[in-house]
């Protein structure tokens, strides 16, 4: 019997270093929240060159935010695509290198319109392939 109160003693001790561990790390676990494949369109002199598959996540303020996002999934997606669409997705000097901080700016801003700023408090891009629409012949 004297061990359940060392364990309880135990536990409350540890549980405020489990939360400063926590917070050191990316985000709080079940505010993840993946979002499908997104195609964007690469392109080079007005024309289109190439498609980039970007795999992202949307970071939540808590995990009851993230149902919330969760639910808003086909709206997030349908603004992130018009979005892609309307202005390059590429650097200014180099198109066909995508300019990642200025399109996680851009697809946060539609996540934050689209969920609510006080839930979408992250945005994060964890994948880029670029194919060429005419790959190079040899």
């Amino acid at each position: 019997m004297r061990i359940l109160p060392a364990l309880a003693l135990a536990c409350a001790l540890a549980s405020p270093a489990f939360a400063d561990e926590a917070k050191k790390g990316e985000h709080e676990p079940g505010t993840s929240v993946e979002m499908p494949f997104l195609i964007a369109p690469v392109i080079v002199d007005g024309k289109l060159a190439a498609y980039a598959y970007i795999s992202s996540k949307v970071i939540s303020s808590s995990p009851g935010a993230a149902v919330g996002i969760r639910e808003k999934t086909p709206f997030l997606q349908d603004a992130f695509i018009r979005d892609v669409n309307a202005s390059p997705i590429g650097k200014a000097n180099d198109p066909m290198t995508i300019d990642q901080p200025a399109l996680v700016a851009r697809l946060l801003a539609d996540a934050k319109r689209i969920a609510g700023s006080t839930k979408a408090v992250s945005f994060v891009i964890t994948q880029i392939q670029v194919a060429p629409v005419r790959p190079k012949q040899s």
